[in-house]
């Protein structure tokens, strides 16, 4: 089990004096964490190093929409036996406060890197899949940085980071889990566990599910949401012109980008989300490490700026080894990809206003898989600042983390 490999990593060091500024209300065996991954990555070398490729594509020249290119795939193969170091990943992941803690059962695992700045927002990052904790960090720095928004506002944060039950440390979730059992618990997290009164939400893919639960259902804690995504699909061109949206030449190409997911991108999200197909793939690449990293490695390419790894993006090919050597080195490879299966329902075709008065921000980003445009966003909830960047894809945090942290600090505009 997952837990007893969790167990093995928790680091005996009271939490007390490690949340000093915190006021937790019970114990919730909060505990610090140090991620300790060491005793699997030879097995992992070793499945990378003897899994054998095709010496030429059988089928050259096709485009990106037929899957992951063998030449992608074997470069990303021998970076892995020859540059990546899962140990340099985890030395730099270990220099953020991370912890654990057990609500309703579940093993949480997450980042508290708290502000040094007086009144800093508590904010909580959700993602989703395929991605972990890992595609925050590179905003943590500068988010708990003091710093002024474009108002001239003050402004720093109180980072929380988790991993979603299933995901990375955190433990599997039992059947039947969705997105509004996890707010739960994260809720639990923040106001129980941390102590916080107030805090603000920020999701992306799944995540925004989460966070929207939150900012919708407990809107007496949760006073700001910041997404990328939302938890309602996106209305097509035809849908558009009905209701009388119009869209410039920017939201033009991200509508475009939709209906190409729509209609030739989604054959992973019926294969997760139906019947037998979930527990299939989970565990036919269990212990398939190339077979996991051309599951993952595409979406991480297909959904990303053409432009990633080019500045201000930090999304190179080092960054989808982690998230996949983070996959298999916890064993939530299958767990994770459940999340589509646990919540058919997801994605609404009917939208509906969140029950609160609390702000809503969000950024839309050119090569995104979805995209909603402000008359979408304004139907879900209060609509205070909308965003739309020219740069970057699914993964902002990795692809564009300066707009993405310029538009998380808008929040201090609209704090209560």
């Amino acid at each position: 089990m997952r837990l007893n490999i969790l167990s093995a990593l928790v680091v005996s060091v009271t939490s007390a004096s490690v949340l000093s500024n915190s006021h937790p209300r019970k114990d919730y065996n909060l505990r610090p964490f140090t991620l300790n991954l060491d005793s699997r990555v030879p097995r992992m070398l070793e499945l990378v190093k003897n899994t054998q490729l095709p010496d030429a594509p059988e089928y050259p020249d096709l485009s990106l929409d037929a899957g992951v290119p063998l030449s992608t795939l074997q470069s990303l193969r021998t970076k892995w036996l020859t540059e990546f170091s899962w140990q340099k990943e985890q030395a730099a992941i270990n220099k953020y406060s991370q912890f654990t803690a057990e609500i309703e059962g579940l093993t949480i695992h997450f980042v508290h890197q708290k502000s040094r700045a007086t009144g800093a927002i508590p904010l909580i990052l959700f993602h989703g899949w395929p991605g972990s904790f890992l595609e925050f960090l590179p905003l943590v720095k500068d988010l708990t940085s003091k710093a002024k928004t474009p108002a001239g506002k003050s402004v720093a944060f109180d980072v929380i980071i988790p991993n979603l039950p299933g995901y990375g440390p955190s433990t599997a979730p039992p059947a039947n889990w969705t997105t509004a059992d996890a707010a739960r618990i994260i809720n639990t997290l923040m106001t129980e566990v941390l102590g916080y009164r107030n805090y603000a939400t920020h999701g992306a893919d799944w995540g925004c599910s989460v966070a929207y639960h939150l900012y919708s259902s407990y809107s007496t804690t949760v006073r700001a949401s910041q997404l990328v995504f939302l938890p309602f699909f996106p209305y097509t061109p035809d849908q558009l012109t009905d209701a009388g949206i119009a869209l410039n030449e920017l939201e033009q190409f991200e509508e475009g980008s939709f209906m190409e997911w729509y209609t030739s991108g989604q054959g992973y999200f019926q294969e997760q989300t139906t019947k037998e197909s979930p527990n299939t793939i989970g565990l036919a690449l269990y212990d398939n490490l190339i077979g996991q990293l051309a599951w993952i490695g595409e979406k991480f390419i297909n959904w990303s700026d053409p432009r990633a790894g080019t500045d201000p993006s930090v999304l190179t090919h080092n960054e989808i080894l982690a998230a996949v050597s983070l996959y298999y080195l916890t064993k939530s490879f299958n767990s994770a990809g459940f999340i589509y299966y646990q919540n058919q329902n997801g994605f609404a075709t009917n939208y509906t206003k969140a029950r609160t008065n609390a702000p809503l921000l969000f950024s839309s980003f050119k090569y995104n898989v979805a995209f909603w445009p402000p008359a979408l966003v304004e139907k879900t909830g209060n609509l205070v600042a909308y965003n739309n960047h020219n740069f970057s894809g699914h993964f902002p945090s990795l692809n564009n983390p300066p707009a993405m942290i310029a538009d998380l600090r808008q929040i201090a505009d609209h704090w209560e």
